[in-house]
């Protein structure tokens, strides 16, 4: 039985609770949404909402037992508060997508998401429904992906579920991953770091002349002069530029929580009044350096993180184009439309001119032609058309105009399918957010408390003045900052990316080389990965010259790749003319011997037999058939990588779109035990996720659209740079060149840096350990735990950089 409709439900909800309205006296905001209240606010069992939605939202929260998502949950200043809105008028039903096993599917676009908290609240009311058998959420991509059982209208009563809780919701869209409010954000990030960094070289200027002043005697006017001068750069700046770590930090403290955001902007803020406090009374001690250099770094580490997180989002946008742009629809009387790809419905009839891409899935009802499939099979070798063959959206019309009755648009086509696809193999990596969360948790208060006992102790206990003993909590926030901790991995990751470019490979994600570190199973594709993707015309002793000659020149009119590659081998011949060509099967011209033609077995006569591989056949009247065998080469190092692989340990599989035989050829080539061919993009994705459910951790190297699901849904991923745009987004590294020892070299560097990360955070945790003391004890002050501090970050550095300067075992 489907619950009640979503608006019957907040009715009672309500009323049942005894809620009222009256003065907003004793909360400062929402109970639900954490906005700030009204005049007259909802009031309901002891808790104050903004409004009735709010209080009917908290109300289905506390009804399921989530009132824990309250407790967890983090507030983007940026984010909207979720306040719910009426009912979504959008006929939701229209766009679910009922599969042949009867279970519906609907994606949707989530605004209102801030944090992991967020993604738990949907995913466990959604999970609460009987009939709905998957609820993810994606954060970094804002997107809900829905599988239940039942029909669509079904669909329409989830999305309510949803939105009654304050989110807002849109159709899922490539156009609409890429949001305003995330670009705003990175510009903010980068305005701060600009003005941070330069305010921190003329701050430092200052603190040079002070700290040469100590040792010739500068005068206390001079000194406080240049403390003055610091405190005029340092204040405004550290004020507006430490908004991304106050604003989190406020907002975290507003509900009980503590994140890593807080001691970081307790260090800066307290550095700063601190030195404020000594400039005014004339003191010897001003650290405005210190607290804004720290600020400068940390900035730096914040936009490396958003801007990893924001190139996911990119990866769908760009699937989903390959389907976008315009189509040419056939009117009853055979007339052509241009029309917008979207506005296809399932029955048009569309005509497809020689070099567009398909807009949608369809049948072809009309012409003949060669299809490049490469983008979404893999296949290296176009296709021939025949009436009622499928075709899908994205693949590449080579020769002649098809007439194609569209079967399937928008998100029902193999390219959006691919797209989801994609979208649910990245799910797993945002939920590393939530275990950031739990470590900042304990971290925090940790310090917190070290530098509170300090004041105490030393103000209480000693007897000290509050400015001194101010002045040793502040170093023991300072020594124990955090820097050396968060440098402990970036360091590392800056230093490894390095490496890898001054090799030819593009690393993209921040967490590749963790990832890499664990990989036990490397997965590669053949086509444009242990191959090169470009056909070459195999040598054959036997093949006389007049008859390459004449193949060449029957080639000499034709575009199809093998054709072009005929003609390339045998250098500069004389077109023959009158040549016909039927499309998919080959060349045929009238000589003075008779009919001459260039083609497949089939239209050639010849018998078909077990050698594998693409051909050409020249058959002429009164002679024996001469077959022109071509071969898309083996990447130089290929069996040499492949070999060194295996001895290092690492279990090897090659997954394939191609026919078997060929294939099997190649993967006997580089020796390659395991391997798999025939394969659509959805049974590598199974393949790769049935070894991870095993526990493997896998590198898959891949190249063309087909791989792009695969190279998400992989523990770590590779392409070549000769890839397809998309397949290089959806990648997390990206080699040039035809040296496929890149792979080795990303897998090599992966490991060495997951040992000095951990000696990183080894010299972290000792240096911690020694310091916390000894700044509690008195023995630091801010500037030496600014000092040491920073020392300790060099170190950490300088271990990293180790890693730049080594040579690896696969360099030439």
């Amino acid at each position: 039985m489907s619950p009640p409709p979503i608006s019957d439900t907040l009715s009672r909800s309500t009323l049942a609770s005894g809620a009222s309205v009256g003065p907003a006296a004793a909360a400062l905001t929402c109970d639900h949404c954490g906005g700030s209240l009204p005049e007259r606010a909802v009031e309901a069992d002891g808790r104050h909402f903004c409004c009735a939605g709010c209080e009917a939202a908290f109300g289905i929260v506390q009804g399921l037992g989530l009132e824990r998502f309250y407790a967890r949950r983090q507030l983007s200043a940026e984010g909207r508060r979720l306040q719910p809105d009426t009912a979504p008028a959008l006929n939701w039903a229209a766009l679910v997508r009922v599969g042949t096993d009867g279970r519906s599917r609907l994606d949707a676009l989530v605004d209102g998401l801030d944090c992991a908290a967020c993604v738990w609240l949907i995913e466990r009311v959604l999970g609460a429904e009987p009939d709905v058998e998957t609820a993810r959420v994606n954060m970094t991509q804002h997107r809900l992906s829905l599988v239940w059982t039942g029909d669509a209208a079904r669909g329409q009563q989830l999305i309510e579920r949803v939105a009654a809780l304050g989110f807002r919701l849109a159709p899922a869209s490539g156009t609409c991953l890429t949001t305003a409010r995330g670009d705003k954000t990175e510009r903010e990030l980068l305005l701060a770091i600009g003005i941070s960094g330069f305010a921190t070289m003329n701050v430092m200027t200052f603190s040079v002349a002070v700290w040469l002043g100590a040792v010739s005697d500068m005068s206390t006017i001079t000194r406080d002069m240049m403390h003055w001068l610091a405190a005029l750069i340092a204040l405004p700046t550290i004020l507006w530029c430490g908004l991304p770590f106050y604003r989190p930090a406020i907002q975290a403290l507003a509900r009980g929580r503590v994140i890593m955001d807080v001691p970081i902007s307790l260090g800066i803020l307290l550095t700063a009044v601190m030195s404020l406090s000594e400039t005014v009374r004339s003191g010897p001690y001003a650290y405005f350096d210190a607290g804004i250099s720290l600020l400068f770094v940390l900035l730096i580490g914040r936009y490396l993180d958003r801007r990893a997180r924001a190139r996911a989002r990119a990866s769908a946008e760009q699937m989903l184009a390959l389907q976008q742009g315009l189509a040419h629809r056939l009117a009853a009387d055979g007339t052509p439309e241009v029309i917008s790809a979207d506005q296809l419905g399932v029955g048009d009839r569309i005509l497809v001119a020689p070099g567009e891409r398909i807009p949608a899935d369809g049948t072809v009802v009309g012409g003949k032609s060669s299809l490049d499939r490469s983008l979404v099979t893999g296949e290296s070798l176009p296709t021939a058309t025949h009436a009622g063959m499928a075709v899908h959206a994205g693949m590449l019309n080579l020769a002649n105009p098809l007439t194609i009755a569209v079967t399937a648009v928008g998100a029902n086509t193999l390219l959006a399918e691919i797209a989801r696809l994609m979208h649910l193999a990245e799910q797993g990596r945002a939920r590393l957010v939530e275990l950031a969360d739990r470590v900042a948790s304990v971290y925090a208060p940790v310090v917190h408390t070290a530098a509170l006992a300090t004041f105490l102790g030393w103000w209480l206990g000693v007897g000290v003045g509050w400015q001194e003993a101010m002045l040793y909590a502040v170093a023991a926030l300072i020594v124990t900052c955090p820097c050396g901790l968060a440098l402990a991995v970036p360091a590392v990751q800056v230093v490894g990316a390095g490496r890898l470019l001054r090799r030819g490979i593009l690393l993209k994600s921040a967490t590749a080389l963790e990832r890499l570190a664990s990989v036990d199973r490397v997965v590669f594709d053949k086509t444009g990965t242990l191959t090169l993707g470009r056909l070459d015309l195999l040598p054959d002793p036997a093949r006389r010259a007049e008859d390459l000659a004449l193949a060449a020149g029957l080639a000499a009119s034709s575009r199809h790749p093998l054709a072009q590659a005929l003609r390339r081998a045998a250098g500069p011949v004389v077109a023959v003319a009158g040549v016909e060509e039927e499309q998919g099967a080959g060349l045929k011209a009238d000589l003075a011997e008779g009919e001459v033609r260039l083609g497949s077995r089939r239209f050639c006569g010849v018998a078909d037999d077990d050698r594998a591989g693409p051909e050409l056949w020249l058959v002429r009247p009164d002679r024996q058939p001469v077959r022109f065998a071509f071969a898309d080469h083996l990447r130089p190092d290929a069996a040499e990588v492949v070999a060194g692989l295996k001895r290092r340990g690492y279990r090897l599989s090659l997954l394939s779109g191609d026919r078997t035989p060929t294939v099997a050829a190649t993967a006997g080539a580089v020796g390659i035990e395991d391997w798999y061919a025939g394969l659509s993009p959805a049974d590598k994705v199974r393949m790769l996720e049935e070894w991870r459910s095993r526990g493997e951790r896998v590198l898959m190297v891949g190249d063309g659209l087909n791989d792009a699901p695969a190279l998400a849904a992989a523990t770590v991923s590779v392409s070549p740079a000769t890839a397809a745009d998309i397949t290089q987004t959806a990648a997390d590294a990206v080699f040039q060149g035809e040296r496929l020892a890149s792979v080795g070299e990303v897998l090599h560097t992966g490991r060495r840096s997951d040992r000095l990360v951990r000696q990183n955070l080894a010299f972290s945790l000792v240096y911690n350990v020694v310091a916390i003391p000894v700044a509690i004890l008195g023995y630091v002050t801010p500037l030496f735990a600014a000092l040491v501090m920073a020392s300790s970050s060099l170190i950490v550095v300088l271990n990293a950089l180790r890693l730049g300067w080594e040579r690896g075992p696969w360099t030439r």
